[in-house]
């Protein structure tokens, strides 16, 4: 058992349950956290043949609070995103913007790494841009996901989909996963290749 697994979950764990007690909406809570209870067993089910990095599991524990708190208060009512809607004076709470630049940040890491353990990509001057690519088509997918659900439920959705009635919310979602991951792929390679190498020696 990787007990950087259990330190995930043991940290974790505080604060869904605090998401889970009295969230604004349970349909949105469900909705937003379901990666959440996708990828622990998943990571959990390959620890053994694929343990993950430190600095690939420090990004995931920040991403799953960053979803935890969107399903808690949904996207559009999380206080930070409304301190600083008042603060710099947007017209509404740009908090799903965080969510979407962490769905591209966070993912390039992933995907990086993945690739660059199990492909012939190591040292190629293609992995960061295929990494992108991969980054935006998940993002592009996701959008397409909140579509359909938002089709299939009506306005029970509309928490989910946080457009807060900007007809441009898709675009600059996908526009802030691009940004992202490609920030990602341009400032962690160095940090992410020195954790790669320390789980090697782990093994």
């Amino acid at each position: 058992m990787d007990r950087r697994l259990l330190w995930f979950v043991g940290l974790l764990a505080p604060v869904l349950a605090w998401s889970a007690v009295r969230p604004h909406d349970y349909f949105t809570w469900c909705l937003e956290i379901a990666p959440v209870f996708i990828g622990l067993p998943v990571a959990f089910a390959v620890q053994r043949r694929f343990p993950l990095s430190d600095l690939l599991l420090g990004l995931l524990w920040w991403h799953c609070v960053i979803l935890i708190f969107g399903g808690h208060y949904t996207y559009a009512r999380v206080p930070l995103g409304d301190w600083a809607m008042h603060g710099f004076g947007w017209t509404r709470n740009n908090y799903d913007k965080l969510g979407h630049f962490a769905q591209g940040f966070v993912p390039a890491v992933l995907g990086r790494e993945i690739l660059l353990r199990t492909s012939p990509l190591r040292g190629s001057k293609w992995l960061g841009f295929l990494v992108v690519c991969v980054c935006l088509a998940f993002s592009a997918s996701y959008e397409l996901i909140e579509w359909v659900v938002a089709v299939m439920s009506g306005s029970a959705a509309d928490d989910f989909l946080g457009t807060q009635g900007d007809p441009w919310d898709t675009q600059t979602d996908m526009a802030m996963a691009l940004v992202g991951a490609t920030l990602a792929m341009l400032a962690l390679p160095r940090w992410h290749d020195r954790s790669l190498a320390r789980l090697a020696a782990r093994r």
